[in-house]
């Protein structure tokens, strides 16, 4: 099959390279949105710089397999908006979609809904390939493995919107609150306890949980937990 392939990247130390490397392993060209403030509206264009109907997206920490081979990939069923492979996370050893690398239909990031995993809100449903696709290198910084932590407990602890079961989700919060082995393990532990905290402080409060997704709000927080915590 044909699918354009894009980065979206924001801050990411490593981006550039993780880029060069997407391409090295799919063979082909990356396009690449970087900087875009506001996940949805990243996402939504990301539709709009493509020219195929599906499209390989990647995040700016994604860390493809060497192994991966594109020509394996096979087009989405009918009524299947998305695929997730699953990636690999460093510092706690979880293996799962978060992170991981996606095959999107072009017209169902053009009919986004709102939600605050974004890509929750597409019309249709989501498969998740068994295939582990790479590495999603949260431990760029210390900023960067509280933030991964953080927004993930605070959403898992709000509830999955992939149908996720609450024992698989309560393991997987065990996990990001007490597992960390690595470069700035500490801050991702960190960050997933302060998440779990915050759901409950926004519960109720849709409006404060949307913070979730503004980089400067997120720059904030840490900045405030790093002097006071």
């Amino acid at each position: 099959m044909r699918a354009d392939a894009v980065m979206l990247s924001y801050d990411e130390p490593r981006a550039g390279l993780l880029h060069t490397r997407l391409e090295r392993v799919l063979g082909v060209k990356v396009k690449r949105l970087h900087g875009v403030v506001g996940m949805r509206r990243a996402y939504c264009l990301a539709a709009e710089v493509v020219d195929t109907d599906e499209l390989l997206l990647a995040d700016g920490d994604f860390v493809i397999d060497a192994a991966f081979d594109l020509r394996t990939v096979t087009p989405l069923a009918d009524g299947v908006s998305m695929r997730v492979w699953r990636a690999r996370n460093p510092l706690n050893g979880l293996v799962y979609g978060y992170g991981g690398l996606k095959l999107i239909r072009r017209s169902a990031l053009r009919q986004l809904g709102e939600a605050v995993d974004v890509l929750a809100a597409l019309p249709g449903r989501t498969e998740f390939a068994a295939e582990i696709a790479g590495t999603t290198r949260i431990d760029q910084s210390a900023y960067h493995a509280w933030k991964a932590g953080f927004r993930e407990c605070a959403m898992l602890t709000r509830g999955s919107e992939y149908g996720m079961s609450d024992q698989e989700t309560a393991a997987r919060i065990a996990t990001w609150t007490e597992v960390a082995e690595g470069e700035f393990a500490s801050y991702a532990v960190a960050g997933a306890r302060q998440g779990v905290e915050f759901a409950h402080e926004a519960a109720g409060d849709p409006a404060l949980f949307d913070r979730l997704n503004d980089p400067a709000w997120l720059r904030a927080r840490f900045d405030d937990q790093a002097l006071t915590g």
